[in-house]
Formats: C-alpha cells, sequence, structure tokens
C-alpha cells in the first residue's frame, strides 16, 4: 500500500507552522480575498506572507497548496487571473480549482503548474475526471464527502494515474459542494462566489433570560438554552420549528472523523487525507494533524490504530464517518 499524504488546512500563517511542524505532509491555504472559500476577517495569506510560507514549508519538507476554489463573477476574471499567476510565480507545488474557466487559464498560461481539482467542482463519476485530467492535465481530485469506500475503490481503479483526495475530519456540509443558495438567500453572500459561508458581519447573537438567540442576516437561526453551547449560525445547521417541533430540519452540528476507518481508505487507492478546518486555530490543528500523523503512521507500520480522543474539537460534540462506510464491509 503507498502512503497517503496527509493535507492540512492554515487559515494564518501560525496554522500553516503548526501544521508543518505537527507532521503534515501538504498544506493548503487561501489568498486574502474571494478567491477561496474561506474568505473570512483575519483569515488567509497575503503575497508576501505566502511567499515567505513556502519557503518554511519547504525547508522542512512540505508541500504547500494554494486554494483558488471559487467561481470568478462574469466578464470579471481578473482578480482570480492574478491569484494564478502569484501562485506560479511564488512556487507553490499546485493549486486547487473548481471553475473550468479557470483551470483552462492555469493550463495554458502556466503549463508547469501542478492542477488539483476542487471539491467544489463536484466530479463524482470517472468520465468527469477523466474529462478534467485528458483535456487539461490536472492531477489530482478532491472527492465529494457523499460517496462509499466501495464507490471510490471503483473509482479509483478507473482512473489511474490520477490522484483522489478525501475528506478525512471536520465539518460536513449538506449541499453538494459547489451548488450552495442558502447563505446567498439570508445574506446575499455566496460561498461559491464571494468565498464566504455565513459572513460574520451578519451574524448576531442576543440574550434572552431563556438563554442565547442566534441570528443570520436577519434571521433566527437558532435558540440555546442557558446549558446549551451557542453554535455559529449556519443555515444548514440552524434548528427550526416544523410540526410544532423545534429540529435540525438540514443537518445535526456533527463533525466528520474517519480516523476508525483509515486501513479501508488506504486499501481503496486514496492518494492524500484532506482535514477540513482553514478558519480553526493552531491548537485545533496541532491536535487533529497528531492525531492522524499517528493513525496513518501506525496503519502503514501494520500496527493498531491508536485510540485517539478529538471529542473536545468536534463540532457539537458529535462524530460520524458519514457516507464513506454505507454499504461496505
Amino acid at each position: 500500500m503507498m502512503r497517503p499524504e496527509l493535507v492540512c488546512p492554515a487559515g494564518t500563517p501560525a496554522a500553516l507552522k503548526s501544521a508543518v511542524d505537527a507532521g503534515a505532509d501538504c498544506v493548503y491555504v487561501g489568498f486574502r480575498d474571494e478567491t477561496n472559500a474561506r474568505n473570512f476577517p483575519g483569515l488567509n495569506f497575503s503575497r508576501k506572507e505566502l511567499g515567505e510560507a513556502i519557503a518554511y514549508a519547504h525547508a522542512k519538507g512540505a508541500k504547500v497548496l494554494v486554494a483558488i476554489n471559487t467561481f470568478p463573477r462574469a466578464g470579471q476574471p481578473e482578480l482570480w487571473h492574478r491569484a494564478v499567476d502569484d501562485a506560479a510565480r511564488l512556487e507553490a507545488d499546485a493549486v486547487i480549482l473548481a471553475d473550468i474557466g479557470l483551470i483552462e487559464y492555469a493550463a495554458r498560461s502556466h503549463p508547469g503548474l501542478r492542477l488539483h481539482l476542487s471539491v467544489q467542482a463536484a466530479a463524482s463519476n470517472p468520465d468527469a475526471i477523466a474529462f478534467y485530467a485528458g483535456r487539461y492535465g490536472v492531477k489530482r481530485v478532491v472527492l465529494p464527502r457523499v460517496l462509499t469506500v466501495s464507490e471510490i475503490a471503483a473509482i479509483n481503479a478507473r482512473i489511474a494515474p490520477v490522484e483522489t483526495e478525501v475528506f478525512v475530519f471536520g465539518g460536513l456540509c449538506v449541499m453538494a459542494e459547489g451548488r450552495c443558495a442558502l447563505s446567498s438567500y439570508a445574506t446575499g453572500q455566496s460561498p461559491n462566489m464571494n468565498g464566504v459561508c455565513s459572513p460574520a458581519g451578519e451574524v448576531r447573537y442576543t440574550e434572552t433570560h431563556e438563554g442565547v438567540t442566534s441570528e443570520l442576516g436577519g434571521f433566527t437561526i437558532n435558540k440555546f438554552s442557558r446549558t446549551e453551547p451557542a453554535g455559529y449560525p449556519t443555515l444548514c445547521k440552524g434548528r427550526f420549528i416544523a410540526r410544532d417541533k423545534a429540529s435540525y430540519l438540514f443537518e445535526e452540528p456533527t463533525s466528520l472523523n474517519t480516523l476508525t476507518i483509515l486501513p479501508d481508505l488506504i486499501k481503496a487507492g486514496v492518494t492524500a487525507f484532506k482535514i477540513e478546518g482553514r478558519q480553526r486555530g493552531r491548537a485545533y490543528v496541532a491536535a487533529v494533524v497528531q492525531a492522524f500523523r499517528q493513525g496513518v503512521d501506525a496503519v502503514m507500520a501494520g500496527r493498531p490504530l491508536p485510540d485517539i480522543d478529538l471529542d473536545r474539537i468536534t463540532e457539537g460534540g458529535k462524530q460520524t464517518t458519514g457516507a464513506y462506510e454505507k454499504a461496505w464491509r
């Protein structure tokens, strides 16, 4: 079995150093603008910071991937073109792209730049992946989180030498990647176009005698009792009243955690394991990277998986292996 790469998030230069020092093989980052899907205040990298981060990672034997994974506005691709140009100039190891026009630009303008297909492109079958690889030279595809392990294995059997990358830890989303309209409806800003889901400027918390009410864009998203932790108000993870009962209609706050099925994913031929969380801090990055470094190394050495508790950093204190284990075993 080939040892999979551990691809880890970094929303800041400090988080990048934490990821590299904790054992990341690759770190993925974004520029400080709407060209990446984590366009939040206080996150991401200036050009100078990215150049320094790439130098640090390369000195430690790690790679840096630049996510340029939003969709350019019609007739205004210049910001996205400049992001691709600068990633190439700064010697990033790859760019992660979703928009087909931007992929064509990158392949034509920078033929030596390694191209990865973002999960935002939602390519989930061999024919779609083969198109991107054959037409544009895409080397790796990040698969959506809706596939089973057996489906991933079947895809890998048909797309070689194209690599696959799958999410192994972090947030889940009920939307097909690249096709979310909920945040746009409530706030006018889209994760696919503006790079931001539930922007902080639209978030409000109000304390009442019963607890805390969270709002997004003027919509009440959740009401928490005084004994409940108040989660961030995203529409897909809101609690709404239907048939006189308040419940999580779209998705409960739950984290993906695949530590227990790493051997299955490796056997399925996955090239890289991706940890979600560029909006999270250094402590989160270090803890998750260390956990999955231990897990991958144990599997490759033929040792039992370590018993690692990540409850304290999971969303809502709940964990799931998602769709991966369905129709498997």
